[in-house]
């Protein structure tokens, strides 16, 4: 009998998913378990975070109240974690000296498998090995992370964090396509310089697409653009890659990546 309840507990663990790069979408053992009450759903964003570790009582009550806390915090939490452990089984979430955990391999969380599949990616050497982690990574994203939740330390605090390696990882794809001559991207690139207009990174990157599409015109027109808007809300010029590429397109001989300025 043990055995068996052994086994029930594992293989309710390991059925169970949820993502969190866009809506948030959970399911155990294939169903729909999506809690419905908004600090449900954030305390389960916040425990899936750190899947199979635990997690503190503080930080959790961080996330789901911020500095807006119940008269009785800890008392709360648990009232919480139980509700939770109704709607996902018992054994989803255990119960540490100072907190709790979500007994779940990080690879059922969509942000942790993120994070996985980018770790040590500077030390692939094989370039096909390293566009498929790359393109595995970035698939996982369905939208904004944690869209649907409102929780103001996700917010402030882990969408950041997430959205700059995303838009590294999107940089790193881009780099490889450049250097094995491929002029895919363009349109995702426009649309990332909209939402990020003072990403130079992206800028950089931009112009050099649009120069191998043979749009050289338009690659000088947009840097115009951009170190206009630099020089107005930061006061800054542009970067040294920024400028390596703007001379380049004047040049007539844009290269990517960009040499490395002189002593």
């Amino acid at each position: 009998m043990t055995g068996s309840i052994t086994d029930g507990v594992v293989a309710e663990r390991t059925a169970f998913r949820i993502s969190l790069l866009g809506p948030m979408h959970v399911s155990v053992r294939g169903a729909a378990a999506e809690p419905k009450a908004g600090r449900l759903r954030v305390l389960l964003a916040a425990l899936a975070l750190q899947a199979g570790r635990p997690v503190s009582n503080s930080r959790l009550a961080m996330a789901m109240w911020g500095d807006d806390l119940p008269d009785h915090p800890r008392r709360s939490l648990h009232t919480y974690v139980t509700r939770l452990r109704g709607v996902l089984g018992e054994h989803l979430i255990g119960t540490r000296p100072d907190g709790y955990a979500l007994e779940t391999p990080p690879e059922r969380v969509d942000v942790l498998q993120f994070g996985h599949l980018l770790d040590g990616l500077d030390a692939v050497d094989d370039v096909h090995e390293r566009r498929r982690r790359l393109e595995a990574a970035l698939a996982l994203w369905q939208g904004d992370p944690f869209q649907d939740l409102r929780s103001m330390w996700l917010e402030s605090v882990v969408a950041p964090r997430l959205t700059e390696r995303r838009l590294a990882a999107i940089e790193a794809r881009v780099d490889l396509d450049l250097v094995q001559g491929r002029g895919e991207g363009l349109a995702e690139l426009w649309e990332l310089t909209a939402l990020h207009p003072l990403r130079e990174s992206l800028w950089s990157r931009l112009l050099v697409l649009l120069s191998r599409a043979g749009r050289p015109g338009e690659a000088l027109a947009q840097y115009e653009i951009i170190r206009a808007r630099l020089a107005e809300e930061l006061g800054t010029d542009p970067t040294s890659d920024l400028r390596a590429v703007h001379a380049g397109l004047l040049a007539g001989t844009v290269r990517w990546p960009v040499e490395p300025d002189g002593p």
